[in-house]
């Protein structure tokens, strides 16, 4: 399932990702209502996890937005430190799914994923996505090539469903650290070169093959995938690896 998080707690949001990563989703994470209102698509995700308290936009203004301006009906849990009656009835009545009090326990959270799994149809939206000769499954978490399954890490799976879901844009190693492996404190950029060049081989991310995987220097990637009669954006892919 693809999940996003909303939350400005790096600690908080670390311990959430992990869960769900380890359970099987594929998660993205936003510090704050503003990033996500700028950054995500409506039909982006699955599931939604928000916070209460968020910088310049609470998690309250953010699902209201979220149902009245963006009509979305993509489920939303809340998972915040405020547990007074009065504002879990809010949340819920403003269109909110589900509601945890902070500290969030595991298991409790990857169960109540699953019960809204049950009752409300979150796998309704497509899981089969066709990218000329590769399918992605993300209700499976499989990618094929040619009709035949190619073996993924789990970064490199997230790593290719952010890269295809983006083709044809410019984006920059920052946002592929926060996207693929939530900004950690311990990753390196050299790590996204070395799982960009997995891919491009495990993929065939290449000219012959009808893709042209790219590194801009000093500064990110841009995926493209073209046709006999049409050639990359090569003013933009000064290098690759």
């Amino acid at each position: 399932m693809d999940i996003a998080i909303v939350e400005d707690d790096l600690i908080q949001k670390t311990a959430l990702r992990n869960w769900l990563e380890d359970a099987g989703h594929n998660c993205s994470s936003f510090n704050s209502g503003i990033e996500f209102t700028q950054q995500a698509q409506c039909d982006d995700y699955q599931l939604l996890l928000f916070d209460w308290e968020l910088p310049g936009m609470s998690g309250i203004e953010l699902l209201t937005w979220l149902r009245s301006r963006c009509q979305d009906n993509t489920p939303v849990i809340f998972i915040t430190a405020h547990d007074a009656e009065e504002d879990i009835v809010l949340a819920l009545s403003k269109g909110a799914d589900d509601y945890l009090v902070k500290p969030a326990r595991q298991q409790e959270l990857l169960a109540r994923i699953e019960a809204l799994a049950r009752r409300v149809p979150i796998m309704a939206t497509a899981t089969l996505h066709s990218y000329g000769n590769i399918l992605l499954d993300t209700q499976r978490q499989e990618i094929t090539l040619n009709g035949l399954p190619v073996e993924l890490t789990q970064k490199e799976y997230n790593l290719a469903c952010y890269l295809l879901g983006n083709s044809g844009k410019l984006l920059s190693r920052n946002e592929l650290l926060e996207k693929v492996w939530g900004h950690s404190t311990n990753v390196h950029t050299r790590t996204v070169d070395t799982h960009i060049s997995r891919l491009r081989k495990k993929l065939q991310l290449t000219k012959e093959h009808g893709w042209h995987l790219g590194a801009v220097y000093q500064y990110g990637y841009r995926l493209d995938q073209f046709t006999e009669s049409s050639t990359p954006h090569r003013q933009a892919l000064s290098a690759t690896f």
